[in-house]
């Protein structure tokens, strides 16, 4: 559910696992991508200047190029992978030069008790968007690069609507970190 998908991010980056595998995780969720997308995503994919990850169509589960919009956090994130000193793979493996491995994002949840997918994060992100915004259909699941599968609409559908993509995934980043925030504050009343 939308509403502990925040609790698993911050289970995640106070796992056990390295570095590179929290950052990957938490960019897959914030980006609504899927597992493969963000493992094997590569330097040359990301504009930071425009904060903008441009996934080539040859990577895309549709073959078509998919533009996603970086919010502040994912930025973030892309900042501190390149830290790590990747050279091809934003998120390397434990063998240099490879990305990481295909299991190692579901390994990690299903290892911290959660019994999810990873490509659950997707359908959070889509359940959050129906009830919790009025983000219309047609945004949303451009955000998850689904294909409109009405011919006729598809011929008339020109837009990738990534302007209206980049306020949504904001407010998904937002509405994560909020949440977020909010679970840390909680911890610390218990601790203290």
């Amino acid at each position: 559910p939308y509403q502990t998908v925040a609790e698993g991010i911050s289970s995640v980056q106070n796992s056990k696992a390295g570095i590179a595998t929290k950052l990957a995780f938490e960019l897959l969720v914030l980006t609504a991508t899927r597992s493969g997308e963000v493992r094997n995503a590569s330097w040359s994919e990301f504009d930071l200047e425009n904060a903008q990850w441009t996934i080539p169509s040859t990577r895309m589960k549709a073959k078509k190029t998919h533009h996603i919009p970086l919010s502040r956090r994912a930025l973030e994130i892309i900042h501190e992978a390149k830290a790590l000193g990747g050279d091809s793979f934003v998120f390397e493996g434990v063998k240099q030069g490879r990305s990481l491995s295909d299991a190692t994002l579901s390994k990690l949840v299903k290892e911290l008790g959660y019994d999810v997918d990873v490509h659950g994060f997707r359908t959070s992100f889509r359940t959050w968007t129906q009830e919790q915004t009025n983000f219309p259909r047609e945004i949303a699941e451009a955000a998850l690069a689904h294909s409109i599968k009405d011919k006729a609409e598809a011929a008339y559908a020109r837009s990738n609507l990534y302007e209206k993509r980049r306020m949504m995934m904001d407010s998904w980043a937002n509405y994560l970190t909020d949440s977020r925030n909010q679970i840390i504050q909680l911890k610390g009343i218990a601790d203290g």
